[in-house]
C-alpha cells in the first residue's frame, strides 16, 4: 500500500518540490494551501489531477496554520504515514512588521501539528518533519555551526521557529513521538518567492540584460550565506523520516557567499562584468565589460545601487552549516553546487523575462512588481 504524506505549505518552493519527489516515489500527497483570493499554485499547477479521474494520488485542501479544528479534521480524515510541517511566514524583514501573526503561525502552527497527531492517537503511526532555520543560529556562537551550537533568534521570524524546534523536542521526548526538526540554511531555485534576495537578484539580472529594467536596489551586500539547492534539501526532508531514529539535522553545503558575489555570478551568466564602487549605504555597481553580443549594456553605467531601507534591523552574523551529521550517518550529499544553482536561476528568469520582452515589443505595458 502506498505511504500518505501531508504537506503543509504545498505552494511555497519547498513544498512544491516535495511534492514532485514524493509523487515520484508512489506516495499519495495531500497538500495544505490557504484561501487567497489570488490563484497561488503556480508552482503546482504541472501537479494538478482532475478530481474526476481515477487513481488520483495528489490532494489539496483549504486550511491555516492558525486553525487548530481544521488541522485535526485533516489529520483524522487523511491518516497521514509522514507530515512535512513546511507552512510559515518565513520572510525575515517582513516578520518585524508582523510579528505576532508569525508567532502565531510559525510558533504556535507547530504546536497544533504536534497535538493534532496526540489527540488522535497517531504517535506510533505518523512521523513528523519541522522545518526549522539556521536565522536560529543568528547572533552566532560558533563557526560553522552544527546540531549542538547554542542559538541566539535575532528576528521574530526566528523566535518563532526557535519555540517550533523546541516544542518539536518536547513532543518527541514527552510523547515518544516520531518528530524531527531539519535545521535549513539558505536554499534557493528558480522558484524561489521573488522577495527573497537571491530571486530579487536573478530577476533584476534578466530584466537588465534584456533592456526592461534600468538599475535595482540591494541591502547589505557584505552579508553572507550559506545558499544550496532545494531540490537537494527537499531530498533531505526525506531521508530524516527514514532514519530508523528521530533525530535533528543540520542540511547545508558547508560554504558561504556573500550578496555582492552572488551579484556577480549573476550577471557573469550573461556576459556582464560588474565593477563595484564606494562602501557602506554609497557602494554602486557599474557595468566594466560586456562579453556576450546579446546582452549588451553601456560601459560605466550604474546598474546597482544599495538602498538602506532593504537593512534588517538586526543583521545575523555569519551562518555557514555543518552537515557533518547528515553525510555520515544518512549518506546525504548536495547533487548542486552554487554555480549550478546561479545557473539554474538565471535560466529561469530569462526565459520568464523574454516573456515579458516579447509582450513589450508587441506594444503592451508591463510592470515591474518585483522592486
Amino acid at each position: 500500500m502506498a505511504k500518505v504524506a501531508f504537506i503543509t505549505g504545498v505552494t511555497g518552493q519547498d513544498g512544491a518540490y516535495l511534492s514532485e519527489f514524493l509523487l515520484k516515489k508512489g506516495y499519495l500527497v495531500h497538500g495544505l494551501k490557504r484561501r487567497s483570493s489570488l490563484f497561488n499554485t503556480d508552482r503546482i499547477d504541472h501537479l494538478y489531477q482532475d478530481p474526476h479521474v481515477d487513481h488520483q494520488n495528489f490532494y489539496l485542501h483549504y486550511g491555516d496554520m492558525t486553525d487548530s479544528t481544521n488541522l485535526i479534521r485533516l489529520i483524522k480524515e487523511i491518516q497521514p504515514d509522514e507530515i512535512y510541517n513546511l507552512a510559515a511566514m518565513s520572510h525575515v524583514q517582513v516578520s518585524f512588521e508582523i510579528p505576532e501573526y508569525t508567532g502565531n503561525a510559525d510558533g504556535l502552527g507547530t504546536l497544533r501539528i504536534l497535538d493534532a497527531v496526540r489527540l488522535l492517537g497517531l504517535e506510533k503511526k505518523t512521523r513528523i518533519y519541522q522545518a526549522s532555520t539556521s536565522e536560529l543560529y543568528g547572533k552566532v556562537q560558533e563557526v560553522p555551526q552544527s546540531e549542538t551550537t547554542p542559538f541566539y533568534p535575532r528576528s521574530p521570524y526566528a523566535v518563532a521557529k526557535m519555540y517550533a524546534y523546541w516544542i518539536t523536542v518536547n513532543y518527541r521526548e514527552a510523547y515518544a513521538m516520531y518528530a524531527c526538526n531539519g535545521i535549513l540554511f539558505n536554499h534557493e531555485s528558480p522558484i524561489r518567492g521573488e522577495t527573497f534576495v537571491t530571486r530579487k537578484i536573478t530577476r533584476a539580472v534578466s530584466r537588465i540584460a534584456l533592456g526592461l529594467q534600468d538599475k535595482f536596489y540591494l541591502g547589505n551586500l557584505d552579508a553572507q550565506r550559506d545558499w544550496g539547492h532545494a531540490k537537494d534539501y527537499v531530498r533531505m526532508m526525506w531521508m530524516i523520516l527514514q532514519a530508523e531514529e528521530a533525530e535533528d539535522w543540520v542540511i547545508a553545503t558547508g560554504k558561504t557567499t556573500p550578496v555582492r558575489d552572488f551579484v556577480k555570478m549573476a550577471f557573469a551568466e550573461v556576459g556582464i562584468e560588474l565593477e563595484f564602487k564606494g562602501t557602506g549605504e554609497d557602494e554602486k555597481g557599474y557595468v566594466a565589460k560586456c562579453s556576450n553580443p546579446a546582452y549588451q549594456l553601456e560601459i560605466g553605467k550604474e546598474i546597482l545601487a544599495v538602498d538602506p531601507r532593504y537593512f534588517r534591523p538586526t543583521e545575523v552574523d555569519l551562518l555557514i552549516g555543518d552537515a557533518t551529521k547528515a553525510k555520515e550517518k544518512l549518506g546525504w550529499e548536495c547533487q548542486y553546487d552554487l554555480q549550478d544553482l546561479v545557473k539554474d536561476m538565471m535560466k529561469g528568469d530569462l526565459k520568464l523575462m523574454q516573456e515579458q520582452q516579447y509582450l513589450k515589443d508587441g506594444g503592451y505595458t508591463t510592470m515591474n512588481y518585483y522592486e
